[in-house]
Order: structure tokens, then sequence, then C-alpha cells
């Protein structure tokens, strides 16, 4: 371990070198790759440096026990010692979680889409306030968001949205968002004060690469309206919409929020990309599964993940058996904690499978 953790600290401090180049700085292909590359390795350079700084506390701290006739001194450095043995064996459990094996998607921005399901209205409004907290979880962790597609109700609520979230560990962060969420309150307009429940589905997908995805010609259909025509949102004449029709996967996707039509039909094709990868990357999933019994960690898309409930103000992850309180303010965006325990209970799990092997 030690080994490795050298030469990743070598490796990172070349790349910080590297990134302040004047010559690499005006590649901006190349000053983003490194910068990346920076990003992926800073969690285990900063562990790298706090086991070494903790190790060598430790050497110290031995050195005057053994050596020092003053009892105050040897106290302290005791105290040091035990402080330092601590530190020493959490950092290398923090260690080898951040040395598993990464998954290939987690650098990469993202497709979020949210689409309600049961109860009308009330499943429209909670869409709205889902999207608005990853819009403001987004902004919280500085990445960039854009809106790809967007339809809206008679009154306003979401209908189906499409957005993508460029940033640092946009992946990482939120894949575990997927799948069904789902809102218990009492709706506005419920006389009786009834206890309503509503279902949300939302899906995280990693933006694909040409190389991740190839899509033949042939098998596309594709399309372009008016907004103002029977697909439409808005009064439009120019026919600057985009209805692509992948046959094979009979997955379709409409964008339609820019004016020009060039946009939209290159949009339209990142999006049919994106599904299709997250098509193959499931069957993968599923396929290994199948293989290593329930070591993986995966769930049933039909199945609920998560479920905000208004009356107890409580929201309860269901994978993971974990709760929190405040639910208006974690509707505003503050996500750090949730997303935090999702991603250390599925590390937590790939280290377990690893040690056991």
């Amino acid at each position: 371990m030690l080994e490795k953790l050298q030469t990743i600290e070598k490796k990172y401090l070349q790349l910080q070198e590297q990134s302040m180049d004047p010559t690499i700085m005006n590649d901006m292909k190349k000053y983003i790759s490194i910068n990346k590359e920076l990003s992926s390795l800073k969690e285990v350079y900063d562990l790298a440096v706090a086991y070494r700084k903790a190790k060598t506390q430790i050497s110290e701290a031995k050195e005057i026990i053994e050596n020092e006739s003053d009892e105050e001194m040897v106290d302290m450095a005791q105290e040091e010692f035990g402080q330092a043995k601590e530190q020493i064996e959490d950092l290398e459990k923090k260690i080898k979680i951040a040395l598993l094996p990464k998954d290939p998607n987690d650098d990469k921005d993202v497709y979020l889409e949210i689409r309600p399901a049961a109860w009308g209205d009330e499943a429209g409004l909670f869409a709205t306030e889902l999207l608005k907290m990853y819009l403001g979880y987004a902004t919280r962790k500085g990445w960039k968001t854009e809106i790809i597609d967007e339809q809206l109700s008679d009154i306003w609520w979401i209908k189906d949205v499409t957005v993508k979230i460029s940033g640092d560990r946009v992946y990482y962060l939120m894949k575990f968002e997927s799948w069904v969420h789902r809102v218990q309150r009492i709706p506005e307009t419920e006389s009786q004060w009834r206890v309503h429940t509503s279902t949300v589905t939302v899906a995280i997908m990693p933006e694909a690469e040409d190389v991740d995805i190839v899509i033949d010609p042939k098998d596309i259909q594709m399309e372009t309206y008016a907004a103002s025509s029977a697909w439409g949102q808005n009064a439009n004449k120019n026919q600057t919409w985009v209805r692509i029709h992948h046959k094979p996967s009979w997955l379709i996707v409409n964008i339609g929020e820019s004016k020009s039509q060039l946009q939209n039909k290159e949009r339209a094709f990142e999006v049919l990309k994106s599904r299709l990868y997250q098509i193959e990357f499931d069957k993968k999933m599923e396929k290994e599964k199948s293989l290593r019994g329930n070591q993986i960690w995966t769930w049933d898309r039909s199945e609920k993940i998560r479920t905000y409930n208004f009356p107890q103000d409580r929201i309860t992850d269901h994978r993971i058996h974990e709760s929190w309180s405040n639910i208006p303010v974690v509707l505003t965006g503050d996500l750090d904690d949730i997303m935090e325990k999702m991603v250390l209970e599925n590390q937590t799990r790939l280290l377990q499978e690893t040690m056991s092997k």
C-alpha cells in the first residue's frame, strides 16, 4: 500500500507542476484533461500526505518514549502516540476505500431526467420540487446546468424534463439518485386532510462518448416540426423541434429548447446515446449480479429508493435504512450528507466484497 501511495503522490505533484506550465495552459483540451486527473487523484493524495504525517508522529513519539527521561515529555509523547495510532487506523480504512477500482463513469457529466408518475398534479408538483433540489445542489457544488428539454402541464408543473449537469465528479455523487422517489403529504386541494402518496421517477445517465455508443444512421427515423404542431409546446412557426426514433430500441427523443434545429438535433443524439449507454450498462450490471449473487449493490428500477414524508418531516432512504429531517431545507439542495452516505455505503460494500475474495 505504501508503494502505491508514493506513486500516487509523485504522479499528483507532477500533474500539479504540468497544470501551471504556460504551454499546457494554452492548450485548453490538455489543461482540462490534466485538471480532471488531478481532481480524481486529490482524495488519495490528501490521505497519503496525512498518513505519512501520522507515521512520522508515531516514529517521533516512540523515540521520545524510549529515550527521554523527563516524565512529562514521555506522558505527552504517549498521548501523541495514541492519537496518531487511532488516526492511522482510520486513514488506512479510508485509503483502502479510496484505492478501490473506480467506476469508469465517475468523472463523466450526466443527463438528469425527471418524470412524474402516479397522482397527476401532485406528482408534477413534486417533480418540480425535485428539479429545484437538484439544481440547487448543482449550484452548491459549482456545477454547470443546462435544461435540454422541458415539458410543462397547464398549471406549470413538470411533465418531463431533461437537464445536462457538468462539473467535477457529477456522476460519482449523483448516480445513486436514479429510480423511484415517493412523496407522502396532504395536497392543498385535499379537503379531508388525507395523506396522498405520489411517485416521481429520476434517471441519472452518464454522458456517452462517441467511443461508448455507435449509432447506425439506418436505425434512425428523424422528424422536424414546429412547436405549434401536435407535438409542440409553444407557438413557433419555424420547424426547430427535432424528434428522433431509434428503431431497434424503440427509444424516442424530442428536443426543442434551442432556436437552432441543428443544435436540437445534436442534443437529441447526445441524449439518445446516453440512454442507450445506460441500457447497456444495466445489462452488464444484471449479468454481474447473476454471476456474483447478492454481493453487488443493485435494485429493481420499479422499486422506491426514497420516501419524503412531509407530515412526519422525514426523508428515508430504503437502501441504507437511514433517515433525515428538515425536508424544506433538503429541497433547497442541501444534499451533501445524503449523497456522501450513499457513496460511503457503496464503497464499504465494495471493500467488504474485495476483502472476502
